[in-house]
């Protein structure tokens, strides 16, 4: 006798109310095992993949790639005993719904919206006909199966072949991937052809020169962050103009040095050492408000603002402060792969104290960042440019950079900010200065 499990999306991050579909590694009719990769999900920090917590046969698939889904709302089923045996022992259940390891909704995400349409949430590959015996207990509801793989393969419900890269392309361009006509996999340039035809895609009324673009993920979660920030901390700002000259010279200097010539030095492995030398003097740039008290911190968990496709976001560096100028690049190297990648974690976006970013990357001479919530200051890196510079009387090329520090005056006073700005500018302008602190 079929047994079917209804697996919903799961609480993944601490608060999670939705998440987009991106990707499905399985169809209905694929057997899958415990902990195997099913989809990957993009929540408001993060791409996450999610592990199936039973071995059976994949009978339906409840959403699209590109769909939104609420916490608690199921979004696969599963037959776990397609021969009659009895349900696997491997099965994590927790009152009657699937848990993963670390995850699962809270106690009141188990309420759930009614579905508006079942067969809109139906996936493109057809699903195995409607059993005729009775299947037990489902953990959510009953499933509803089209009365004919007619209804399945229908143009409103069919997905065609696209990589993710291409869905998010189409998913930005306004394309919908229903509407291509392709006997393989989508590509690009399909995509871009269907974006050049009105026609084909409508996003707007006809005559209209603009497009709209749905604000969610990790985009989303940003501008909240942002205007909390922004409205809830008094920022100020200092800017600081400084000749790097000498901390150039020293990365040249490195790039033939027997231990740095596997890693990569950029002038942000600079900066992060000098943040971190900087906050031991003024650890008030590494503390936190807390309402009726000030949390001083004696670690430094470094953020690195990183611009992704996704959006930006802040991995963390975990105990900078203990790390050589050695270990900080092959920290910063991997973080900024891994972001780059779409690979970040939530986890990993967590509980940062001060945080650095690179505008420089750029072109950008400086700016007026936006302190990240949960910490006290930023300082930006602007561009690394050749400038003239007085330098004993003589006017010279020199290679000049600004700094600007946002901080939060509730916690840092205008003293405070100056003079961890002048020290962090007095490290990168001559290296050597590092050993007097």
């Amino acid at each position: 006798m079929p047994d079917f499990k209804v697996f919903p999306l799961p609480d993944t991050a601490e608060g999670l109310v939705d998440a987009e579909i991106l990707t499905w590694h399985i169809k209905p009719g694929d057997e899958v095992a415990v902990n195997q990769i099913i989809v990957e999900i993009e929540t408001a920090k993060a791409a996450v993949e999610l592990p199936c917590p039973w071995a059976g046969v994949v009978t339906e698939l409840h959403a699209q790639p590109g769909q939104t889904v609420n916490v608690g709302e199921p979004i696969l089923t599963i037959d776990v005993d397609p021969g009659g045996a009895a349900a696997p022992a491997a099965q994590a259940e927790t009152n009657g719904q699937a848990m993963l390891v670390g995850y699962g909704p809270k106690a009141s995400a188990g309420k759930r919206r009614a579905r508006k349409d079942a067969a809109a949430a139906t996936v493109a590959s057809p699903a195995p006909p409607a059993p005729t015996v009775a299947p037990a207990q489902p953990v959510v509801e009953p499933i509803t199966v089209p009365d004919s793989p007619a209804a399945l393969l229908a143009p409103s419900t069919l997905v065609p072949l696209a990589k993710p890269p291409v869905r998010k392309l189409a998913k930005d361009l306004g394309v919908d991937l229903r509407s291509l006509a392709s006997s393989g996999v989508i590509t690009r340039e399909d995509v871009r052809r269907a974006a050049e035809e009105p026609a084909a895609a409508p996003v707007v009324p006809a005559g209209a020169r603009e497009r709209r673009v749905p604000v969610k993920g990790v985009r989303k979660m940003t501008a909240q962050a942002m205007v909390g920030s922004a409205f809830t901390a008094p920022h100020v700002t200092e800017f600081l103009t400084i000749d790097v000259t000498p901390m150039m010279e020293l990365r040249a200097r490195l790039k033939s040095h027997p231990a740095f010539r596997d890693v990569k030095i950029t002038p942000l492995t600079f900066a992060a050492k000098a943040v971190c030398l900087a906050a031991r003097r003024t650890p008030d740039v590494n503390a936190s408000w807390a309402g009726e008290e000030i949390v001083y911190k004696d670690y430094v968990h470094l953020g690195i603002a990183a611009a992704t496709p996704r959006g930006l976001v802040v991995p963390k560096v975990r105990d900078a402060d203990a790390m050589s100028l050695r270990e900080l690049a092959v920290a910063l190297e991997r973080l900024t792969v891994t972001a780059r990648e779409g690979k970040t974690t939530p986890a990993d976006m967590l509980n940062g104290t001060i945080t650095i970013t690179n505008v420089g990357v750029f072109g950008v001479d400086t700016g007026t960042p936006i302190i990240n919530p949960g910490e006290s200051a930023i300082l930006a890196l602007g561009a690394i440019k050749d400038m003239p510079w007085v330098v004993d009387g003589e006017i010279r090329v020199r290679k000049v950079c600004q700094l600007s520090l946002s901080f939060d005056h509730r916690v840092v006073d205008g003293q405070q900010g100056s003079e961890f700005l002048a020290d962090v500018g007095a490290i990168l302008a001559d290296p050597a200065m590092a050993i007097t602190y």
